[in-house]
């Protein structure tokens, strides 16, 4: 849902604000096999983490792996940490290896920027990440939080793009002006004295207003680098619409194109979402879910 302060400017960089949803997850199983066999989606990155994670902790690959599930690559909802995390994390469990999940995090080199990713697998709900300072390893969770259990958020994807992901998004970084120490700080004021305590009282409105304020600062400051505050202009004018029709906490997830907005209530979620379907139909690389908030963290199931 956001970045604080992308450029350090108050002495740590980055720093987060996230929620796990149930609808779209990434889900695998992983057994010993005589040869080491990956199948279902997003294989090559299935392929990468194994690799990687077998070689570091120094245990045979010599397994069968069924992705069920994925969540999509690089469109801003954490697939890559997901991924990296559940076969990590279902390493540990077939090796007895007594690992954390943030340990296992730093094995694959996750939490480079946000550390939601890492927060929400350790334990669902809304994470606010620190940042990183000198000495960070994995990003730390900072707050965590339970979302009511009527909050519903409804994404819009677009199939044809991917937001800016490796080399490009350091390069993006690097070229983009210092965020400004006084909006960081306006930013993080907003979250500890407004958003937070929204949550807290189960106020959306609220909630929504600051995230909302968070996400144009941002999608501004990132708008030279991907074309605008949002990276589909489909998407960005799917979510004026949204707005208009009483939704709130606007926004894109981190480089997108992915859209998302949050609404009170299922019946209300799935009926603005099947208008904005109707509304939109022109639209056909538009994609739009409706999701809720899961406030567990990954769940291992041995059989």
């Amino acid at each position: 849902m956001g970045f604080f302060d992308l450029s350090g400017s108050l002495g740590r960089n980055f720093g987060s604000i996230g929620i796990a949803l149930n609808e779209i997850e990434t889900r695998l199983s992983m057994a010993p096999a005589i040869s080491r066999t990956i199948n279902g989606p997003s294989c090559e990155r299935a392929e990468l983490c194994l690799t990687m994670l077998c070689e570091a902790l120094n245990v045979p690959d010599a397994l069968n792996i069924t992705i069920e599930a994925a969540i999509p690559e690089h469109v801003g909802l954490g697939s890559g940490t997901q991924m990296a995390l559940a076969i990590g994390t279902a390493l540990n469990a077939i090796y007895g290896l007594g690992l954390t999940v943030r340990e296992i995090a730093a094995v694959t080199e996750r939490g480079l920027r946000s550390g939601i990713g890492i927060g929400i697998f350790e334990q669902g709900g809304l994470v606010v990440d620190g940042g990183r300072g000198e000495k960070t390893i994995t990003p730390p969770v900072l707050v965590h939080m339970d979302i009511p259990d009527d909050w519903r958020f409804v994404l819009v994807f677009d199939v044809r793009g991917q937001g800016l992901h490796g080399l490009q998004e350091i390069q993006a970084f690097n070229q983009l002006p210092p965020f400004p120490a006084l909006e960081a700080a306006r930013l993080c004021y907003l979250l500890l004295m407004q958003g937070l305590p929204a949550v807290a009282e189960q106020d959306l409105d609220k909630f929504g207003e600051v995230i909302t304020e968070l996400q144009r600062s941002v999608g501004e400051h990132f708008a030279p680098a991907q074309g605008g505050v949002f990276t589909s202009p489909e998407v960005a004018e799917v979510m004026a619409w949204l707005a208009q029709q009483g939704a709130v906490a606007i926004g894109q997830t981190s480089w997108g194109p992915t859209g998302f907005c949050a609404v009170k209530g299922e019946e209300v979620a799935e009926a603005v979402t099947q208008q904005a379907r109707e509304r939109f139909k022109q639209f056909e690389n538009l994609t739009l879910v409706t999701a809720s908030a899961r406030n567990t963290g990954g769940e291992v199931l041995y059989v």
